[in-house]
């Protein structure tokens, strides 16, 4: 049988150049001399051209976004969105991150036209909230029966499940607490001594939901009353509110102040960066809330919102929260980060999430009225 022949095209000297004019809309620069072979050539080529773009609109069309809306950390977005993307390739998140307080105040004022897809990685009490203006959409993820109960909505189906707890703690600078006779606290009640008067720096409950996290735990540590007189007194001895919850930790790590009270998990991280504090739960117990994620009602991305709520409930999502976090929602997982204060699960004080949710604006609003002149600029 006699063999195929092997038709071979020789495509124009300058055919890359013109691809790449086509492609930047530059348009083409055809010979002025159409011979059959220079047609055959720029068939050729044009051919090339038309698949690539084809294929990159394949590609394009694949593609689903999702604008997810967080209060994590900002050194954890890069990891996160890497591992899902990873496991679930078509699907792009795009973040909205700031403060808890910030970005809560944001998903409320949108009620009326919700920008986001998913919320991942905010405060279950503004979840909670959220819910009273019907803005989650219900869905049970896929696995969510195998966390602990306390990181579980407790209707079915689910509008949120949790992801890990951070604790509200005191960064005390053993450095800078020597050289001005300064003892470290053990209680709560230890950092209204007079000599700790504009040493210590703490979040805005406002903007901070670790700020807000721990003014409610002291209001049910103490009852109403007595909270209100304790921060009373506590606040003659601040030196600013600052408006992010792993500031004031910075702020005390760095000297600026003896003692920051914030967030559990940089507390431990700057430590282990070799700062001189020593991160403290006071005796009372440690006022905590939780991380946790839904997806948004309305959503127009809904399947690909579901894989990633799916996704956020798996014990390698949760082996990914616990490199920051000592408590998670998936059992067993217990990979305490270096310097974590011991036995902080069991500190955690006994929370009203609901009620904390129902009285936040109510608690915002006296907080301010009562210290907020010694807030930071915004």
């Amino acid at each position: 049988m006699q063999g195929f022949g092997v038709f071979r095209v020789e495509y124009p000297a300058n055919a890359q150049t013109e691809v790449e004019r086509f492609f930047k809309g530059g348009g083409w620069s055809m010979p002025r001399r159409l011979t059959t072979g220079v047609l055959i050539r720029w068939a050729a080529v044009l051919s090339v051209v038309a698949l690539v773009a084809g294929l990159a609109g394949e590609v394009n069309a694949q593609v689903t976004r999702l604008t997810v809306y967080t209060a994590m950390e900002n050194d954890q977005l890069g990891p996160y969105k890497a591992a899902f993307e990873a496991d679930n390739p078509g699907i792009v998140i795009d973040w909205v991150r700031d403060s808890t307080g910030v970005i809560g105040a944001r998903f409320l004022a949108e009620r009326d036209n919700p920008r986001a897809d998913v919320v991942w990685g905010l405060a279950v009490t503004q979840l909670l909230r959220a819910e009273e203006f019907n803005l989650l959409h219900p869905y049970t993820p896929r696995g969510a029966d195998a966390l602990k109960p306390a990181f579980r909505d407790s209707k079915t189906p689910m509008t949120w499940t949790g992801m890990d707890a951070f604790l509200s703690v005191i960064c005390y600078n053993t450095v800078e607490a020597k050289k001005r006779g300064l003892r470290a606290p053990f209680s709560w009640l230890d950092l209204l001594n007079p000599a700790y008067k504009g040493r210590i720096v703490m979040p805005n409950p406002a903007s901070s939901g670790t700020g807000y996290l721990t003014v409610a735990a002291w209001l049910q540590i103490f009852g109403e009353e007595k909270g209100w007189a304790f921060m009373d007194k506590l606040h003659e001895n601040i030196g600013v509110y600052l408006h992010s919850g792993t500031a004031p930790c910075v702020r005390a790590a760095q000297g600026e102040y003896a003692m920051g009270i914030g967030f559990d998990a940089r507390g431990a991280l700057l430590k282990q960066q070799g700062f001189p504090i020593e991160v403290i739960i006071p005796k009372e117990g440690a006022g905590w809330d939780m991380e946790a994620s839904a997806i948004v009602r309305g959503t127009r991305n809904l399947a690909a919102a579901q894989r990633l709520i799916d996704w956020t409930v798996t014990r390698k999502a949760n082996e990914l929260y616990n490199t920051w976090y000592a408590v998670v929602a998936y059992p067993g997982l217990s990979n305490v980060p270096p310097f974590y204060p011991p036995n902080a699960e069991k500190a955690m004080v006994k929370n009203d999430f609901a009620w904390m949710a129902k009285n936040y604006t109510r608690i915002l609003q006296e907080w301010t009225r009562r210290y907020d002149t010694r807030s930071a600029p915004r």
